[in-house]
């Protein structure tokens, strides 16, 4: 027996070695956060953080302070920095290798490098300066810790220094998480156009009829259900959809939303934004405030930053208080190419004209290098969808406007007016600005620049060698479209605008509205607010837009059904504990399943129909919600889908196989409350290539509140990035909260310490708290 525990022993000895010495690793990739450091700044500057690691910088100008953000980046977030920047360019096989050689070869087709470098060439000197700045920020920190962040060690790889251009490539890869589709919504579009007569189709792609919540008030009328037969190919489609899944719901977007100052106590506006992305870690912002003099004047922002970029992305100056959600208009157009009979040629309103071809090379961590050619028309670059069909995408993003650093400007505005004037002019993926300021008043614009199109569709595929469809240009900065209000704002990236301005915006898969039209209801029912009336709205689950699917499920459960399905306890679910997505919500969840499964039984050959040509149905652009409840109320037995002879048949079918599921994956329908379907998956990107310890990164897979279609947006990885409520010049009232931590470091003091309060509601303050930690930058010499 005594060798059993000599290598029981030896067992345990090695363990310890190895844990010891990965600790010691890991020790030393930590940053510190104390003590002063001789370094390559200008004047002496100090990096203050509070007990949950949320960063002051105290500097004597600006360029300083972006050279101790940029250090403080690469010190807690360079290899999501990495990350971002190589996910633009397509990079990522550098680092892991032949997995990642897909993602690559989609994304050098946007050819984002050689981009960047050119809007680097375009940027005026001081804009320059500042972007040296925090670049050699970022490389001194990166090269102050004694070992690269962790993640490079784990991947036996080294971290490229940073370059200016690589803040743009961030900027892209936000280009690519919010206006994602590139082509495939025109694709799936056209598909379904060109398969159905003009009504049926008309019918399918429309708006909400009843969640339309725009900011002027415009109502998009519903498209009745045409009185002709159902289209054959809805009607007996018998090829199953590997992916039946539908469009829900515009899964990029975010919250934000105002009041006047005619409404509050201190009589300065308060503005609430809540950016919903996928939530990992670390989280996508980190908070600092920003402290420098300039001509003799103290200035002072806070909020949350984007590693990577020198930017304050959302927050206060003290003046104003600024804040975005994803605008979901139309930025991009699919082209229908003729191709010459060699298929070397294509056809413009110049004549047939040679492709132009690229070639790169994308390196392989353990693997040869890969060349890969690029094929580009003089609109942008080749796409395939479907059976080898040839399109060429044109997208905002490809020209020199898309990107710049026009945002720093907020720092300097002093009121709605001098935002606004602003907001055209901001080169990034477009979105919904809201203002508030010090003097009470609110505003909304969008930012980034607008294309000025000739085009007879904006949703389907367009033949562009005649010259009839084509863009022309941008619009000017007093031609986009900008609106202010005396009380109340309000965004959720559904169909804000109306009229002339919603045609020159399009729709680039806006979300259902259910979300935006709750807030301004809970807005108009706040007579006078502060900024926990706010954030109380944030988190509100209540789910306003299944109270008539509730509704729908209690009448197909009469006493009959329910009696003959055994469906007693389900029943009383669904009547009492369908109200919010709560954790312990079992009603929730059932009528969610309900619905999902109606809907997909429902418009199965749709998807069937769109995924035989190669497109997705959870590509179309506008949600089948509201013609579903067309065919509710009708109840034609022409509109049902395939196999099913009745109404009644269908919607038991709906419940019986939605519950069959739920007890299968949770083993009864008690046990399916929301919390257990709606449990937190917050994880590192390296987590699972770690054995054993790799959970240790992730946060806990705690039940959670939320869902979709309200304004607590939450899902197992997506949701509010970060809560924001905050009036300007009343900073020290407001709330800010992040789903992670600052750091990226796991033996950081900082790496969870803001999820704890995210995940229960806290309101964290809007300023950092008291100073914990200070680290000097002293300059050479």
């Amino acid at each position: 027996m005594n060798w059993w525990k000599w290598t029981l022993s030896i067992l345990i000895g090695l363990l310890t070695v190895i844990v010891v010495l990965m600790y010691t690793l890991l020790r030393l990739s930590l940053p510190a956060y104390e003590g002063e450091k001789t370094s390559n700044i200008s004047n002496t500057t100090r990096l203050e953080r509070d007990a949950l690691g949320y960063l002051s910088i105290h500097a004597a100008n600006r360029d300083d302070a972006a050279f101790a953000l940029g250090f403080a980046h690469a010190q807690e977030r360079f290899f999501q920095m990495d990350i971002l920047r190589r996910n633009a360019a397509g990079e990522l096989s550098a680092l892991f290798g032949e997995r990642a050689l897909n993602t690559d070869q989609a994304q050098r087709r946007h050819r984002f490098r050689f981009r960047a470098e050119r809007a680097l060439a375009l940027l005026n000197p001081s804009e320059q300066h500042l972007l040296s700045a925090y670049t050699k920020g970022v490389n001194e920190g990166l090269t102050s810790l004694t070992l690269p962040p962790f993640e490079y060690t784990l991947l036996q790889q080294s971290p490229e220094p940073w370059q200016p251009s690589d803040s743009f490539l961030v900027i892209y890869s936000m280009y690519i998480d919010l206006q994602s589709k590139v082509g495939r919504d025109d694709y799936a579009m056209t598909v379904l156009k060109q398969s159905l007569p003009a009504p049926w189709y008309d019918f399918l792609q429309q708006h909400s009829d009843i969640w339309q919540a725009a900011l002027d008030g415009s109502v998009i009328d519903p498209v009745p259900m045409p009185t002709s037969a159902y289209p054959e190919l809805l009607q007996t489609q018998k090829t199953a959809c590997n992916d039946c899944s539908l469009m829900d719901s515009a899964d990029i977007g975010s919250n934000n939303f105002a009041v006047a100052g005619t409404l509050t106590e201190h009589g300065s506006a308060i503005l609430a934004d809540d950016m919903h992305l996928g939530i990992r870690v670390p989280g996508t912002w980190y908070k600092a405030q920003l402290n420098w003099r300039e001509n003799g004047n103290l200035h002072t922002v806070s909020g949350v930053t984007l590693p990577g970029t020198p930017a304050v992305v959302a927050g206060s100056n003290g003046h104003i208080a600024w804040g975005f959600t994803n605008s979901t208009a139309d930025w991009h157009d699919l082209i229908t190419l003729t191709l010459s009979d060699d298929g070397k040629r294509y056809l413009t309103p110049e004549g047939w004209q040679p492709f132009i071809y690229h070639y790169e090379t994308i390196k392989v961590a353990g693997q040869p290098d890969e060349t890969l050619e690029l094929t580009e028309t003089q609109w942008g670059p080749v796409v395939r969808f479907g059976d080898n069909h040839l399109f060429a995408l044109r997208w905002v993003a490809y020209d020199a406007i898309a990107v710049n650093l026009s945002l720093l400007q907020f720092e300097y505005s002093r009121n709605v007016a001098d935002a606004l004037r602003l907001a055209p002019h901001i080169g990034a993926p477009a979105q919904n600005l809201l203002v508030a300021d010090s003097h009470g008043q609110i505003g909304w614009s969008l930012i980034g620049p607008i294309p000025k199109r000739q085009l007879s569709d904006f949703d389907t595929a367009q033949d562009w060698s005649t010259g009839e469809q084509r863009w022309l240009g941008y619009y000017d900065a007093e031609q986009q479209p900008q609106y202010s209000a005396s009380d109340r704002l309000w965004t959720a990236n559904a169909r804000m605008i109306g009229g002339d301005a919603y045609n020159i915006i399009g729709n680039g898969g806006y979300d259902l509205g259910a979300r935006g039209w709750q807030i301004k209801q809970g807005l108009e029912a706040l007579p006078q607010a502060n900024e926990q009336d706010l954030h109380h709205i944030q988190l509100d689950n209540r789910a306003f837009m299944l109270q008539r699917w509730q509704q729908l499920l209690l009448n197909v459960l009469d006493h009959d059904t329910v009696t003959e399905h055994q469906l007693q306890s389900y029943r009383q679910f669904v009547q009492t504990n369908s109200n919010n997505a709560s954790v312990d919500a079992v009603g929730y969840t059932l009528v969610r399943a309900f619905r999902q499964q109606l809907l997909t039984l429902q418009f199965a050959s749709l998807s069937a129909l769109l995924e035989k040509q190669g497109a997705r149905s959870q590509d179309l652009k506008f949600s089948l919600e509201t013609p579903m409840w067309q065919m509710l109320q009708q109840q034609r037995t022409d509109t049902l889908p395939y196999g099913y002879a009745s109404w009644k048949e269908l919607l038991l079918a709906a419940v019986l196989q939605s519950k069959t599921e739920l007890e299968q994956k949770y083993g009864s329908i008690a046990q399916s409350n929301w919390g257990q379907v709606n449990q937190a998956n917050i994880r590192h990107p390296l987590a699972s290539a770690i054995p054993l310890l790799g959970d240790w990164l992730n946060m806990p897979q705690t039940p959670m509140k939320g869902d979709r279609h309200m304004p607590r947006v939450q899902l197992p990885g997506f949701g509010q990035s970060e809560r924001m409520v905050v009036a300007p010049g009343q900073e020290h009232k407001g709330i800010l909260t992040i789903p992670a931590g600052q750091s990226g470091h796991p033996l950081s003091p900082f790496y969870r310490a803001d999820h704890h309060y995210w995940l229960n509601e806290v309101a964290l303050p809007f300023l950092p708290g008291e100073k914990k930690y200070q680290l000097l930058l002293t300059p050479q010499g």
